[in-house]
């Protein structure tokens, strides 16, 4: 009983552990593949920021709370510039745990930068 009351404490933190860092490798990689078609969206001719957005909100549907940045603008953007497409959502809004013991106040973010593909 003494052993198994000084390892149990141990050993359901490391599980618990493993689960929210799990859970942020999961949710970063959804995030890297919705800013990168959030960017491809953002470097076609006649894009807009609205597209960007719904582009991104597409490849997270499961995740709420997400605040996407374009920067500049797609349709201000002129031939060869560079738009980055910004996603970053609050970790505590995504975690599988009531109250995330190790990544609680974190944001998780992804950029994806890519040049205009427009016509000169």
């Amino acid at each position: 009983m003494v052993e198994f009351a000084v390892v149990a404490p141990v050993f359901v933190a490391m599980v618990l552990g493993m689960i929210e860092f799990g859970r942020a490798l999961m949710v970063q990689q959804m995030l890297t593949n919705a800013s990168r078609e959030g960017a491809r969206v953002a470097v076609l001719e006649g894009s807009s920021a609205s597209e960007v957005d719904s582009a991104v909100a597409e490849r997270l549907t499961t995740i709420d709370g997400a605040t996407v940045v374009c920067d500049p603008d797609p349709a201000a953007a002129g031939y060869g510039e560079s738009i980055t497409v910004t996603v970053t959502v609050p970790f505590s809004g995504v975690s599988w745990l009531p109250s995330p013991i190790f990544l609680g106040g974190e944001d998780l973010t992804a950029s994806t930068v890519m040049r205009v593909e427009r016509v000169q």
